[in-house]
């Protein structure tokens, strides 16, 4: 964690998915890509460059850095749009993606991350965002209902109670998520799944 506690917005996105992923990359720094990781560096090369352009009435503002105080968080934007309306402008944060939509909402939750902390820093709402996925080549829409705030918040809450004890957790495997994951090498779950199986069955045994 940084000196002062801020813990960065993409690890959200880490412990939705695994967080002994988030563990590894945001408390023991370890890292290792694949060809999954490579391709989403690869598409956020033209939106990690800072710039800023306006057409048809809408700002449009790359590598926007963002942060929220109150609830710890820091990060860059991808893109975000900053639209005419009503004599102001309303922001709407776009998240580039290399795959397809998922059945997690670690996307989301990241996503709506971002609108937290738009709404800290320019003191306005951000109702709604967008995903962009490479394969699909198109945006899906997200909005900021109660139910995902609440949802991100709580996960922000988990991330930091996690790297406040600086506690990695337990590798379990499961076929789907740590097959993709760039950090299986390293993570070894299957090996270290089952000696933790192993460990609590001879503790089991003598405990009874």
């Amino acid at each position: 964690m940084e000196d002062d506690d801020s813990i960065p917005i993409s690890a959200l996105q880490h412990y939705v998915y695994c967080p002994r992923q988030c563990a590894l990359i945001h408390l023991e720094r370890v890292w290792a890509e694949n060809r999954e990781t490579a391709e989403g560096r690869l598409l956020h090369a033209q939106a990690d460059r800072p710039q800023a352009e306006r057409r048809r009435g809408v700002r449009t503002v790359t590598a926007l850095p963002l942060s929220h105080r109150a609830l710890g968080l820091v990060g860059v934007a991808d893109v975000v749009e900053f639209h005419r309306e009503e004599g102001s402008e309303r922001a709407f944060p776009i998240e580039y993606k290399r795959g397809r939509p998922k059945a997690h909402r670690a996307d989301e939750i990241q996503l709506c991350a971002q609108a937290l902390c738009l709404e800290d820093m320019l003191g306005r709402s951000v109702p709604s965002g967008a995903l962009f996925y490479g394969k699909t080549r198109r945006r899906r829409e997200v909005a900021f209902d109660p139910a995902l705030r609440a949802l991100t918040e709580g996960v922000v809450r988990d991330v930091q109670a996690m790297l406040a004890a600086r506690r990695t957790p337990q590798a379990t495997y499961e076929s789907r998520r740590c097959d993709a994951c760039s950090l299986i090498d390293l993570c070894q779950p299957r090996l270290l799944g089952r000696a933790e199986t192993v460990d609590a069955w001879l503790r089991a045994r003598l405990e009874s």
